[in-house]
């Protein structure tokens, strides 16, 4: 039968028909085979598809496509983060349950997706909503909990007084709630936290190990983590400071040794932690942060203290914000250098974090720029104590009005009042060294390696989330529910409207029996972060429908992930948590005595794809640029958006939308068709030894396509190059067609390979012309052709020939030509350009084009 007219429409049901009724992407262990894991970052089911996801579903729908026809075993599944507040603040508005509002959206983004194409092994299918998903998720962290890496703890939040929950950092977006856009406050409530901080190191190092990562993502995870080598260095506070800080000051001063009966002499020291000691001679102020429990001790002691900390917790700033900001009040305290024994002025200042270090930082003005932004601001001393590397020995001090010299260098104005220690000259290495030598000594500091990296806060006070499965007990404290009760199922009679948390509404599910003791007790009523729900999710579709474990011996065939894809704005907390979460498994998850999951990464390759943008800016409903997919499906067909999507600009980058560039996709899409249908009749056969110098020079390009793609799409994971390459042969194809006698078996072979090549990014017209080619086998499962090197190496080649830049004929001549007689060839064949010019130069190109340079 000949091939019709095209309509993707007709052609796109009848091929997606079939995958279903064969079951065409379902996929089971083999061991036999290599197996490849692709994975996309599950989506959050808010409705409607845009272009960006979109985008993402489809590159890695290509590259699962192609791996498969590459004879691997491919796992491409694909799930739903279900969880969360969005579902809650939806069902409150649309006066229904956020488990109904969530699984509508589930059913039709499934449509929406399968109208695409892609080829996700449907069986495999969870939402992280479904008990049977979040059971295990109970499961895990009450094993965490047993190894001590859970903890609970009152701690001091952003709070969002309107959605009524426990903000991240990275959710408080200029002081406000990212979503109700709420003053957020600061509120000290009891927290789960989970030890990530036990893993920093090993996070940290092992990202050595993830060469196929972005180089940006890297930084980005190494820079979260901030491991700093330094000293905590132990400064004097004075009796008055001791005084007004009441049970923090005694608290302090048992940490440094200090007992009931003898208090190491009254004496009470703060410790910062610093990477420089260097500059300690610099030090003229330190800063307390303003969360510090000192503070709260000497607030009621001074009103203009506790006047300062009220404003700065109803401040609108942000932690970070709060970082680079600089107001400050001065404390009637001081403390002493331990180097220098000069004392100097406690401040209270909102841009020192209590989350790092110590909540205390020594101010050097001179050596680092927020100090200097604050002493300048507040008239506070600045003392150089550090010269450039280089710096001439006569006069080294520099000029600091205009900014700290952060950079290492040598140490001067140290030699007074050092009791017989002279640092001047030194350098970094050496200054570092005989501080920490003289004042270890005196217990006064100690090296010590920080982080940046805090434990993780996982309480959230909403509904819509998995439940901790703790039960606490007036006399047994805080009771893990046994697994044999596990899931702690959420209720279905809730009231959402108002209160600090839904779940402590609901009398029956929060009352119940311990079950240590068989007293009364409370059920737990936070829920989790959905970030614990992503973080496990990529294990668990190796055995989606396992009823007796979290994993079991199917991960240790799929696992770890071959290539993850997904925006780079989950470069740090996702990426992060998910390795946690995999190092967690790994050392908890035994079976029969050997590791269920396997390796110590959970992605060993990650693309970050860029953002799909509309009139400059990323698409967002609120913004109203969004382009759904569906309306351009309804008019071009699902292969001609793939196309256009995967076309427009590399994976990595932003892909500013274009409607008339879609138009564009749809012509090659047609073009192809077309050259397909008028060859599907031509000899299959042809003898290569045969083939005349034109026909080997088709020959010849298509080959060198093949081995392009193939390294466009498996190595670089660029396919808007290996598109262009594909639709520069088709447009050669067509060309070397206009040609009397040309050779019909070889073009039917081009566009035979075309099909296969084209396969992964347009499936359904490959698919069906596969078909109508004579095929019976499984499209999906044909082998990628091979390139054949050899075959491009030609006896001749084809010579361009410009004039000022512009081509103006080309010419095929004898690979051995000598570089004069194929100038001479070319000047005959632009004759016509150089009559009456005078050529300036010849520029000369072996074995690819002449220029004449000419006026």
């Amino acid at each position: 039968m000949a091939i019709g007219e095209y309509n993707p429409h007709s052609i796109e049901e009848q091929v997606q028909e079939y995958w279903s009724s064969n079951d065409t992407f379902r996929v089971t262990e083999d061991p036999n085979k290599e197996k490849f894991y692709c994975l996309t970052m599950l989506p959050y089911p808010s409705g409607r598809l845009h272009m960006g996801h979109a985008r993402v579903y489809t590159i890695g729908d290509v590259l699962a496509r192609y791996q498969r026809m590459m004879g691997k075993n491919v796992l491409h599944p694909i799930g739903w983060d279900a969880f969360g507040l969005p579902a809650e603040n939806a069902a409150l508005k649309n006066k229904e349950s956020p488990r109904e509002w969530t699984y509508s959206n589930i059913a039709y983004m499934k449509k929406q997706m399968q109208r695409l194409g892609h080829s996700f092994d449907w069986s495999r299918e969870f939402a992280t909503c479904d008990v049977a998903y979040y059971k295990w998720e109970q499961w895990f962290f009450l094993k965490m909990f047993e190894k001590g890496l859970v903890y609970r703890k009152n701690a001091i939040v952003n709070w969002d007084p309107v959605d009524q929950t426990v903000l991240a950092n990275e959710q408080v977006i200029d002081g406000k709630g990212w979503r109700s856009g709420a003053v957020v406050e600061q509120k000290e409530i009891p927290h789960w936290f989970m030890k990530i901080t036990d893993y920093a190191d090993e996070l940290l190092d092992s990202l050595d190990d993830l060469d196929a990562w972005p180089k940006q993502v890297k930084t980005m995870q190494e820079n979260w983590i901030g491991r700093s080598h330094g000293l905590r260095i132990n400064f004097t506070l004075d009796e008055q400071g001791i005084a007004d800080g009441g049970d923090a000051a005694k608290q302090l001063q048992k940490d440094n040794g200090a007992t009931d009966s003898a208090d190491s002499d009254g004496r009470c020291e703060i410790a910062v932690f610093t990477t420089r000691p260097d500059t300690l001679c610099g030090v003229t102020f330190v800063s307390v942060a303003p969360e510090h429990p000192l503070v709260a001790s000497w607030m009621k002691h001074n009103q203009t203290i506790e006047k300062f900390v009220t404003q700065y917790q109803s401040s609108t700033l942000s932690p970070e914000d709060r970082s680079k900001s600089k107001k400050g009040i001065k404390t009637p305290y001081k403390v002493r250098n331990p180097l220098t024994n000069e004392e100097v002025e406690v401040w209270i200042a909102d841009y020192v974090l209590m989350g790092y270090g110590t909540g205390i930082v020594m101010g050097v003005p001179a050596h680092d720029q927020r100090d200097w932004e604050f002493a300048k601001l507040h008239g506070l001393p600045i003392k150089q104590v550090v010269a450039a590397a280089g710096e001439p020995a006569i006069d080294p001090e520099i000029d600091m009005a205009s900014g700290a010299l952060e950079e290492k260098g040598v140490n001067i104005n140290c030699d007074d009042d050092l009791d017989n220690l002279n640092l001047d000259g030194l350098d970094f290495a050496a200054s570092y060294a005989m501080i920490l030598q003289k004042l270890s000594a005196t217990g006064s500091a100690k090296e010590e390696v920080n982080y940046r990296l805090r434990d993780w806060g996982i309480s959230r006070q909403r509904f819509w989330g998995c439940p901790v499965p703790i039960i606490h007990c007036e006399k047994c404290g805080e009771v893990p529910v046994p697994d044999a009760d596990l899931p702690v199922e959420l209720p279905t009679n809730i009231d959402l409207s108002g209160g600090v948390s839904p779940l402590g509404k609901v009398e029956e599910f929060v009352n119940c029996i311990c079950p240590k003791c068989g007293g009364a007790a409370r059920r737990d009523t936070d829920t989790f972060d959905t970030f614990v729900d992503s973080s496990w999710y990529y294990a668990r579709y190796c055995c989606a429908d396992s009823e007796t474990a979290m994993l079991d011996e199917r991960a240790a065939y799929w696992l770890p992930v071959d290539q993850y894809i997904g925006g780079v704005e989950h470069a740090i907390l996702h990426l992060l948590y998910a390795r946690f979460f995999y190092k967690v498994m790994d050392d908890i998850l035994l079976k029969d005595g050997k590791k269920v999951s396997s390796g110590r990464e959970p992605f060993l390759r990650l693309l970050a794809q860029g953002m799909v943008l509309k009139d400059g800016k990323a698409m967002s409903k609120s913004l109203g640029n969004v382009v759904e997919p569906q309306k351009l499906i309804d008019i071009y067909g699902a292969d001609t958006v793939r196309l256009y999507i995967l076309f427009a600009a590399p994976p990595e980058a932003s892909l500013d939308w274009s409607d008339s560039a879609v138009e564009g996709s749809s012509r090659f899409i047609k073009r192809f068709w077309a050259l397909a249908a008028e060859l599907q009749d031509a000899p299959a056969n042809f003898d290569v030894k045969s083939l005349t110098a034109t026909d080997k020079e088709l020959y010849a390009k298509m080959h060198g396509v093949i081995i392009k793609v193939k390294d466009d799409i498996g190595r670089r994971q660029n396919f808007n190059t290996a598109i262009a390459a594909m639709m520069e042969l088709t447009n050669d194809l067509r060309a070397f067609m206009q040609a009397d006698g040309h050779n019909k078996a070889l073009c039917r072979h081009v566009v035979y390979n075309l099909i296969l090549l084209l396969a992964p990014i347009a499936p359904h017209i490959c698919h069906y012309l596969w078909r109508e080619y004579g095929e019976e086998t499984e499209l999906m499962d044909a082998p990628m052709p091979v390139g054949d090197k050899g075959a491009m190496h030609q006896d001749n080649f084809l010579l361009v020939v410009q004039v000022n830049g512009k081509k103006r004929s080309e010419l095929r001549l004898d690979k051995d030509v000598a570089q004069e007689d194929a100038k001479k060839s070319a000047a005959d064949a632009v004759a016509r350009f150089l009559e009456g010019k005078h050529v300036i130069k010849t520029i000369y190109v072996q074995g690819k084009l002449v220029n004449f340079v000419v006026k």
